[in-house]
């Protein structure tokens, strides 16, 4: 999967529906519901030994281990307990998350910053829904936040029992930081179902979590396709509306658009979006309506996107053009006109 990476996934394991072909052969599509939405994995079962059940409770598993460990909804995962400040037996995946997460912190010089979890609550886009802070409220809460005011490597601040005292990780003393892994999270599960789905022999798939991981080709034969919604507010049903089409690259990658058209609210005339720049604490305010952006592993994809929603266009178009190993596709805003702007190996079919 490229980067040894370990993010968590926000994510309800409410059921799984599960269809396959006879003999073995073919392509296996499982569904579910998974954080107040669905989730579906396609692959093909050629040449793959292990029985369809067991690659579905396979998959079942790994997402049912990461809600225990990582999840916000669950309050009694470790990040629930965690973030309340009780001392915890952390997993590899709260650890291995909890570096990516840093690295993603240092690469973005802040604007992913996974440890700004109060700020979402205050704006109303996180578990707690308040009116709009004040700005002394807004400047109280940033002071409490960052991944800067914690140790780089979690591992140092755990003792030798193997246990991890959430004060331990800051450099110094004071509020401890919040974390909140939604900016990476459903890229890291469909990174890591990929991963189970190799380690099977399966070299064509299709995992769909929120995020897109893919590789090979879909039961036609041919590269899998993406429809990229338009970014228009209350188009709130995926694929209903769509901006272009898009061709998977040949190899492994993963897929993801963040936006602004579907979590927001309005008050007062003036519209606040759920992308919260964590430097000012402030909700957004640029033309940059969605970004895709094609990596090697949904996680990275994941989190550049949501790099893209934060920074705004100029900045997002001049991170992508430096970057070799990814591609993307920004849909903005000019003079009441949606305008499409793709890197050179990005291809959308049909886009305006």
């Amino acid at each position: 999967m490229g980067r040894n990476v370990r993010i968590f996934l926000l994510i309800m394991l409410l059921c799984v529906a599960f269809s396959c072909a006879p003999h073995k052969k073919g392509y296996v599509t499982i569904t579910g519901f998974a954080q107040g939405g669905t989730y579906a994995v396609k692959f093909n079962l050629e040449g793959v030994e292990t029985a369809p059940e067991e690659i579905r409770d396979s998959i079942n598993a790994i997402l049912l281990n990461i809600d225990n460990s990582l999840s916000g909804y669950n309050k009694n995962s470790l990040l629930s307990r965690f973030n309340k400040g009780d001392t915890i037996a952390p997993d590899r995946l709260f650890v291995d998350m909890y570096a990516e997460a840093y690295d993603v912190f240092v690469e973005t010089d802040g604007v992913v910053d996974a440890a700004s979890a109060p700020l979402f609550d205050i704006w109303g886009f996180g578990f707690a829904n308040q009116s709009l802070p004040s700005d002394e409220e807004v400047m109280k809460v940033r002071q409490n936040c960052g991944m800067s005011r914690l140790k780089a490597d979690m591992r140092e601040a755990v003792s030798e029992d193997g246990t991890l005292a959430p004060a331990d990780l800051l450099i110094e003393e004071g509020t401890l930081p919040e974390l909140n892994y939604n900016a990476i999270a459903q890229g890291y599960s469909c990174d890591l179902v990929a991963g189970y789905l190799y380690s099977i022999g399966v070299k064509d798939m299709m995992v769909d979590i929120g995020e897109i991981f893919c590789d090979g080709v879909n039961p036609s034969g041919r590269p899998w396709t993406l429809g990229i919604d338009r970014p228009e507010d209350g188009n709130n049903d995926p694929g209903a509306q769509i901006q272009g089409i898009f061709k998977a690259p040949e190899g492994p990658h993963g897929i993801v658009t963040s936006g602004n058209y579907r979590k927001f609210y309005i008050r007062d005339g003036k519209k606040y979006s759920h992308s919260i720049d964590p430097r000012t604490g402030y909700p957004v305010q640029h033309t940059l309506l969605s970004a895709t952006i094609v990596a090697d592993n949904a996680t990275l994809a994941d989190a550049y996107a949501t790099y893209c929603m934060v920074a705004g266009l100029e900045a997002s178009r001049e991170f992508i053009q430096s970057r070799p190993d990814l591609e993307g596709c920004l849909v903005y805003d000019e003079g009441g006109v949606f305008q499409t702007w793709c890197s050179d190996g990005f291809v959308l079919e049909g886009a305006e």
